[in-house]
């Protein structure tokens, strides 16, 4: 769990500079074009790398908003050969954002309810 851990943390301060700057297309096109490991991942490697990235959180020294969370989410997924997607989506009254991640239509890093909440913009 502690290397999960250390690459949930990395993922997070790199998401923080990107985000820190104003940048949504390169947060965007970092999750687009990040590769998904070849490699079948090992039963139970989607849970524990969200397990990892739930610790990291918490040890984060700041409130992590869900873009940051589910990019950081993804793409550690992707890495370790399982098929990610971080789905972006907006409420419209009152309006608001969100984003989470899905590994095969069912989310992973957020409320199951969440799809059902918000109309979904894009996957990626």
């Amino acid at each position: 769990m502690s290397f999960f851990f250390l690459k949930a943390y990395w993922q997070l301060l790199l998401f923080e500079r990107a985000i820190a700057r104003g940048s949504f297309d390169r947060v965007y096109s970092r999750v687009r074009n990040c590769p998904i490991d070849t490699r079948t991942p090992a039963e139970g490697t989607a849970e524990r790398i969200c397990s990892a990235l739930d610790m990291a959180c918490i040890w984060y020294w700041k409130e992590i908003p869900c873009l940051q969370r589910s990019a950081a989410t993804a793409c550690l997924l992707r890495r370790h050969g399982v098929a990610a997607q971080m789905v972006i989506g907006v409420q419209h009254l009152p309006f608001r954002a969100h984003a989470w991640v899905e590994v095969d239509g069912v989310v992973v890093n957020d409320k199951p309810y969440a799809p059902e909440m918000y109309a979904v913009l894009d996957r990626c």
